[in-house]
């Protein structure tokens, strides 16, 4: 596994065990590359 793919598992990680947290999530999107990444990632 290289960086990228290990950094793309700990964010998927962290947004499983946010949803386990929090049922009722939101996220904003500005359009920008960090939230349209993060979008993708959900």
């Amino acid at each position: 596994m290289n960086r990228l793919d290990a950094l793309e598992s700990k964010s998927v990680h962290v947004l499983r065990e946010a949803y386990r947290e929090f049922r009722s999530l939101c996220m904003l999107w500005s359009v920008g590359k960090d939230s349209t990444v993060m979008l993708w990632l959900a």
